[in-house]
């Protein structure tokens, strides 16, 4: 893992804490899901 990969990893893991804390969690659950989707077509797409 180099440094980047790290700070990105605890990035996401600071603003699950923060989601939680603003009792926003549903939200970024749906938004990261609705992403990984996206990500998986335009994948498909520009293979």
């Amino acid at each position: 893992m180099g440094v980047r990969s790290i700070l990105y990893f605890l990035a996401r893991i600071l603003g699950d804490i923060n989601a939680v804390r603003k009792n926003r969690i549903g939200r970024r659950i749906g938004r990261r899901a609705a992403g990984k989707a996206t990500g998986r077509i335009f994948r498909g797409i520009f293979k």
